[in-house]
């Protein structure tokens, strides 16, 4: 007890007060010297006699921990911090806080808001302008500046696809002046999805150009394959037969007959030279 003394300064200790840091006595004033934090409101040393506020490895005296506009005490207050200031919630919203585009009152730090499209919004102010309830986190459309929650804008606006009833959404497809869903709208004859192909249709029923071809179109005499001038086929018809381009050749000797005389023998075409020799 005689050598309890400051450890920096060496003064003794006894009767006086101190200060222990890490199993360390200090005299108050080498503790202020070395170790107080600087105050970020006045710029002094906050002393052992003053209670330490801090914030993000900053710190105050209690009577500097203050709004940087109003100079209200933050002391156990709700604050925001804004470019290094601190600002109480008040003045923070008046400066800074966003207005509910439907009530027009500032939304403030820290409450529960909805944003969309450079909008704000109170939670409890978004709402369906269908049934007036609060959209919250769910889904929603926007529509003729109104927002539809989802089961609103389908009861409202969304077309029902007239192949399974359900209502369209997003994107479809109309064929003749009816709705489909993209998936549902489909070839009738191998089922396969018509949308963004080529596709034609027989007695107001779609069909891929494959399917259309091997069902309607006419037979090629040569090969027996359907001629189908939807997928950009040249054919020659003669006596209501009819010849893929590459088809319409001499039966004797194969040579093309594309513009060029010919003479019929029953069934069969021939070029003139092999005609002549029959």
């Amino acid at each position: 007890i005689e050598h309890f003394n400051c450890h920096y300064c060496k003064d003794s200790l006894l009767g006086k007060k101190y200060i222990m840091k890490e199993d360390t006595q200090y005299c108050t004033k080498c503790y202020e010297n070395l170790f107080a934090n600087c105050c970020g409101g006045c710029s002094l040393p906050i002393g052992c006699n003053s209670k330490d506020l801090s914030y993000k490895d900053r710190h105050w005296h209690e009577q500097c921990f203050k709004c940087a506009k109003c100079s209200r005490s933050l002391v156990e207050k709700a604050f925001a911090a804004r470019d290094d200031l601190l600002l109480c919630t008040e003045c923070y919203a008046n400066d800074y806080s966003s207005k509910c585009a439907t009530c027009k009152k500032t939304v403030m730090p820290g409450s529960r808001k909805m944003e969309y499209k450079g909008n704000s919004w109170h939670e409890t102010c978004f709402l369906c302008h269908r049934c007036q309830q609060p959209i919250g986190t769910k889904s929603f459309i926007p529509k003729d500046s109104g927002y539809f929650c989802m089961p609103c804008f389908e009861k409202q606006y969304a077309y029902q696809c007239c192949a399974c009833k359900k209502a369209i959404t997003t994107g479809g497809v109309t064929y003749q002046d009816k709705p489909w869903h993209r998936e549902c709208f489909l070839c009738i004859g191998c089922r396969k999805q018509l949308s963004g192909q080529r596709f034609t249709s027989r007695e107001n029923y779609p069909y891929c150009l494959e399917c259309f071809s091997n069902l309607y179109a006419k037979k090629c005499v040569g090969c027996t394959k359907p001629i189908t001038s939807l997928a950009g086929a040249k054919y020659i018809s003669f006596e209501e037969r009819q010849w893929h381009s590459e088809c319409f050749t001499c039966m004797q000797c194969s040579v093309s007959l594309v513009g060029r005389g010919f003479l019929t023998q029953r069934d069969n075409i021939l070029c003139t030279d092999c005609g002549r020799e029959k």
